[in-house]
């Protein structure tokens, strides 16, 4: 247990005056770190991260919450020591990032209908594209500028762009080329408007062949449902165990049974697969993190 694990057991100590027990180290995401504890008898998961608007957004989300769209229910969210935590429902079942091939082959079908409820949602009295804040209102006017918004160089990456060209100048060719094939293809998208997850993959609890849970709604939108499936097929390549199960065939099949193929699948996919290219590109940048960078160049060209 090292030193910010420990500041959080104590924080915890304090904020909950002995009433939560077993405080258990689960990980550490991008922008947040997680704890297991009992609180008042039941189990829970506290999350502690730089940004309350993340954690508010699953607040949001746990109102949506039935048994075709598991989301753990928020009981709090509030300041700590150099920023926020949030207390909820703590889900069994296991990250889909760690099964085996039989388990996401089990797991998917299930995964898809969650996709569907989600798409369902009725997002009346909301407004915008994009990213949107706890208060409802995306950041941008249409899809298409939510998605060429990855050309930002402010908000939590800021800087990015200046440690791109400064690590692999060529690369910031490549992002050049793709961001450029995405402003000539993205006013063409239907302005479809749904709630999108944008972290789908990682951020996924099952158990067999159930989803159980879908949590960590920090990077939601508002925007095209394709979008979630754009995001498994961009990381699909890079789970060697998954290989052999055959993710385009389940989603036709899902399709299938859903009507048929969404209107202009081919092209919708192709946008969101060239912007979640673009944006982890900038992350890898804005992280240092040179192997990743290249691998996320590599494929974002294979788009273009």
């Amino acid at each position: 247990m090292d030193e910010r694990d420990l500041k959080a057991r104590r924080f915890l100590e304090s904020r909950f005056d002995g009433r939560a027990q077993g405080f258990e180290p689960l990980g550490l995401g991008e922008w947040s770190r997680a704890y297991a504890l009992r609180l008042d008898g039941r189990d829970v998961v506290v999350r502690f991260g730089p940004y309350r608007e993340d954690f508010e957004k699953d607040r949001v989300m746990a109102a949506y919450a039935c048994a075709a769209l598991p989301i753990p229910e928020v009981f709090e969210v509030g300041e700590a020591p150099r920023g926020f935590y949030c207390v909820s429902e703590r889900i069994p079942g296991a990250p889909l990032e760690g099964l085996d091939a039989c388990g996401i082959k089990s797991a998917l079908p299930d995964l898809l209908e969650v996709l569907e409820a989600l798409r369902a949602v009725d997002i009346y009295g909301t407004q915008g594209f994009g990213h949107w804040g706890p208060d409802g209102s995306g950041e941008n006017a249409s899809w298409a500028e939510a998605l060429l918004a990855v050309a930002d160089q402010g908000g939590r990456l800021a800087g990015w762009r200046e440690r791109l060209e400064v690590m692999a100048p060529e690369l910031a060719r490549t992002f050049e080329r793709g961001l450029e094939t995405l402003g000539r293809l993205a006013p063409d998208l239907p302005n479809l408007r749904h709630i999108v997850h944008g972290d789908i993959l990682g951020n996924v609890l099952a158990d067999k062949a159930q989803v159980r849970g879908v949590i960590d709604w920090g990077n939601a939108m508002y925007g095209d449902p394709l979008y979630d499936i754009a995001w498994l097929l961009y990381w699909w390549p890079w789970f060697p165990a998954w290989q052999d199960v055959d993710l385009a065939a389940i989603v036709e099949g899902h399709w299938r049974a859903h009507g048929g193929p969404p209107t202009l699948a081919e092209q919708r996919l192709r946008c969101c697969l060239i912007q979640i290219g673009l944006s982890h590109v900038a992350y890898c940048a804005f992280k240092g993190r040179r192997e990743d960078l290249e691998r996320n160049a590599e494929q974002l060209s294979s788009y273009l």
